[in-house]
């Protein structure tokens, strides 16, 4: 997934980024709130770390904004605040959940998995298709009584496809989820990606299938 930090203090947004990095997700940085505003208008996110004392403004009115303007991306607010009022000002604002600084990161983790999975309406980090089990906590797949455990963006790749099956998507649309505005990278390496999927798929009942000048969807085999 695409996370975008919005964050000053750039020795705790690198040590972020790089625990992300280590789950599979994309993390672009944004320092302060004219930098987050560009990106949130040219990226679609699927989380947002939202500091509020920023260099250029207050990261509440960033928060207040986005929700007027029905932008439903959710929200997780990095704060230094601990009183009461505080917290259940920002809620009441829109964000989806607050962690008070400093933090250990495991919570953090924890915190985004727990708002991705409410957006989602799952109560747990499993899905099912086809007779394959997809358990993005412990990073694998399981059918017919055998696992195949996946890497970083191997995992973050099918759940994608996981969490719409059948539906198609482009070349454009999976490297955006996969890859940061840093890193670079051509189309070709959604390619490589796919090739190793469809191996560990290769003896389940599900199949990644091109969809030729399209893109690719996740279907049950025939």
């Amino acid at each position: 997934m695409r996370f975008l930090l919005v964050e000053d203090n750039e020795e705790l947004a690198k040590a972020l980024s790089d625990r992300f990095a280590l789950d599979g997700h994309v993390v672009d940085h944004a320092p302060n709130l004219g930098d987050a505003e560009l990106r949130t208008r040219t990226v679609a996110y699927d989380l947002i770390l939202l500091d509020i004392m920023l260099p250029d403004g207050d990261g509440r009115e960033f928060l207040r904004s986005h929700r007027i303007n029905a932008d439903s991306t959710p929200v997780i607010v990095l704060t230094a605040r601990s009183e009461v009022s505080d917290r259940v000002g920002l809620l009441d604002l829109g964000a989806d959940d607050y962690i008070t600084k400093p933090f250990d990161f495991s919570e953090l983790e924890a915190r985004s998995r727990a708002v991705l999975r409410r957006l989602g309406g799952a109560a747990n980090n499993s899905k099912e298709f086809g007779g394959v089990v997809f358990d993005s906590t412990a990073g694998q797949i399981t059918f017919n009584g055998h696992s195949e455990a996946l890497r970083n963006r191997e995992l973050r790749l099918l759940e994608i496809f996981f969490n719409a099956p059948g539906k198609i998507f482009s070349k454009s649309y999976l490297m955006d989820r996969l890859f940061s505005f840093q890193d670079d990278v051509s189309e070709n390496a959604i390619e490589v990606y796919i090739g190793r999927l469809r191996r560990k798929l290769q003896d389940s009942p599900v199949t990644i299938e091109t969809v030729r000048g399209v893109g690719y969807h996740m279907t049950q085999k025939t």
